[in-house]
């Protein structure tokens, strides 16, 4: 169990908590949702006592896991012993053993050690190494990489080996920031497993809207600068939340009208010989009056990608035994394919195996080593890319809105101002600096770039990394009613589920291209590999 006692925060002149008190139950998995800036993270860092609160208290379980994000913090010690960190006291208490028994054995010393073998033994220590083998495999690292450092293995692993971190130990509560951000399908899967039998309380962010529909079974909603519960999933609490929403609004409506009709009774006979029953209109008026309700923070982007103007060819590339590698590393060896007009695909597999490398082929960022990339009839490509500073320069003044007209040979003013309206600049957000731009923000002004250009190919990728439930959602239901040819590299199968009707899996074995949406082609897998077992 978690407790907040009168927990506020301001940032500057902003609040985002008043006076919280608040209970994260025992055996309850809860998703913290609010939109980006909301202070999901900071709640986490302030139950965590990283970050302090402006006022109030925090109580916690003797044991939490939480999930670290600082890998430099880590990189001398073995994949195993970084795990085994987890649980602080094992860990401590192992130090110490190792360390006592390098110096002259004394009756103190030989009494402490007694002490410290206690402790191990209380913390399950004798079998550590084995949990930490099985939480790491589950994450997808495989055996030969367990001994080495972390500095020696890749980043993308390293933040997987931090995620057992926290799961290692049999916390009793467990916080977890962004958990699939490094994490492929598969492993996704595995986690989703492991939260299941997780009987602890479970407090998790995630931009990912399935991971938190399949996992979570209460909301913790951030919204009116304080934070409210609701039974279910993410799907299920955003239904009771906008029904909650317009019943207090037709309410107040309602209010509104009896209180125009009582004030026309008062204006009319308020200076005549009905005295009380005005004055009886006078009260009711007073009654009536309409709740005050705060701004919501749910808000959903507008996502509407214009049918081009012109049609590609009905190929729209053609990729023949394309090679391309980094040195003596090859990323992508001798695929072919055709990709036709319309076509929806996501591009799936673990980091550093050639997603990204893909696109910026395609986008002719890039250029193959061996094979050829043909570009079809009359396609215009429009890039979004993983690294926003390759098109959106943070070190110039340039305004959102500048930058946007600059996207268009030529653009009227209103035009441009539409869209950054339907991508939730309004007001003078349009005109703020692009260098202070928010990583979400950013992302959605790259997102009106493509708006305002309409290209008749899309080629995205992990456009969702930095964009809120809401967004990705939008984003979503964007791309699957595009008329043109959209490729998106991502791990947010709610995205892909979205849009997606074909695969391009980036595999162990190289990449393939599959003929259907993500589930046929993970249960096509899950054949094959059952095949070989």
């Amino acid at each position: 169990m978690i407790t907040l006692t009168d927990i506020s925060k301001r940032v500057g002149t902003r609040t985002l908590f008043e006076n919280v008190t608040f209970t994260f139950n025992s055996g309850c998995r809860y998703g913290l949702t609010g939109p980006n800036g909301s202070g999901k993270s900071t709640l986490l860092r302030i139950v965590m006592g990283t970050e302090p609160a402006t006022s109030g208290s925090v109580s916690l379980p003797k044991k939490v896991g939480f999930l670290k994000q600082r890998i430099e913090d880590f990189r001398d010690y073995t994949v195993l012993d970084t795990v085994i960190m987890g649980n602080s006291r094992l860990w401590e208490a192992m130090a110490e053993r190792d360390r006592l028994y390098e110096v002259e054995m004394t009756d103190e010393v030989g009494m402490r050690l007694g002490e410290l073998e206690e402790i191990i033994a209380e913390e399950d220590g004798y079998s550590a190494e084995s949990e930490a083998e099985t939480l790491v495999t589950g994450m997808g690292i495989p055996a030969d990489l367990h001994r080495k450092k972390m500095a020696e293995i890749p980043t993308d692993r390293q933040f997987r080996v931090l995620l057992c971190q926290a799961l290692f130990g049999h916390p009793q509560a467990l916080l977890l920031d962004e958990p699939t951000n490094h994490l492929d399908l598969e492993s996704i899967s595995w986690l989703e497993e492991f939260l299941h039998n997780y009987d602890g309380t479970l407090v998790v962010v995630s931009h990912d809207r399935h991971f938190l529909n399949s996992v979570c079974n209460q909301i913790a909603d951030i919204d009116y600068e304080t934070i409210i519960t609701y039974p279910g999933n993410y799907d299920a609490m955003l239904v009771t939340k906008m029904a909650v929403r317009s019943r207090a609004e037709d309410e107040n409506k309602a209010k509104e009208k009896k209180i125009s009709q009582l004030k026309e009774f008062v204006a009319k006979f308020g200076a005549g010989t009905r005295a009380s029953q005005v004055q009886s209109r006078i009260r009711e008026i007073d009654r009536l009056q309409p709740l005050d309700l705060k701004k919501s923070n749910i808000q959903r982007p507008y996502v509407r990608f214009t049918v081009p103007e012109k049609q590609s060819g009905q190929v729209v590339f053609k990729l023949d035994r394309v090679f391309k590698g980094y040195g003596d590393h090859p990323v992508i060896q001798k695929f072919s394919c055709e990709i036709h007009r319309g076509d929806k695909i996501a591009i799936i597999g673990n980091n550093g195996r050639g997603k990204t490398t893909l696109l910026k082929l395609l986008a002719n960022i890039l250029q193959p080593d061996q094979g050829k990339i043909t570009l079809g009839h009359q396609a215009e490509v429009g890039y979004f890319p993983q690294n926003h500073g390759e098109v959106v320069n943070k070190h110039t003044e340039i305004t959102a809105f500048d930058w946007l007209k600059e996207r268009k040979p030529v653009v009227f003013d209103q035009d441009a101002r539409g869209v950054l309206g339907k991508m939730l600049f309004s007001g003078d957000d349009a005109f703020k600096a692009v260098r202070n731009l928010s990583g979400g923000e950013t992302a959605r002004l790259i997102l009106g770039g493509l708006m305002l250009t309409a290209p008749n190919v899309l080629l995205l990728d992990e456009p969702n990394n930095h964009l809120d439930l809401e967004a990705v959602s939008a984003l979503a239901w964007g791309l699957q009613d595009y008329k043109g040819t959209a490729l998106v590299a991502t791990h947010d199968r709610e995205l892909i589920n979205g849009f997606a009707t074909k695969i391009i899996a980036f595999e162990e074995d190289g990449a393939h291209f599959f003929q259907g949406p993500l589930e046929e082609y993970l249960a096509h897998k899950k054949k094959i590999t059952s095949s070989k077992a």
